[in-house]
């Protein structure tokens, strides 16, 4: 797939995926999201 300016990836999980883990799995202050497209770059998120 060809990605051209302005085109947007949306990553991720649908909301609630977190509840069915026993026990739940929720994002915290501190964890790190990174994702990285090959020749294109990483980004990285700190959970605040």
């Amino acid at each position: 797939m060809t990605l051209e300016p302005g085109d947007i990836i949306a990553t991720g999980t649908p909301a609630g995926v977190g509840k069915g883990f026993k026990p739940p799995k929720f994002l915290k202050s501190g964890d790190v999201i990174e994702i990285a497209i090959e020749g294109l770059g990483t980004l990285v998120n700190e959970v605040q």
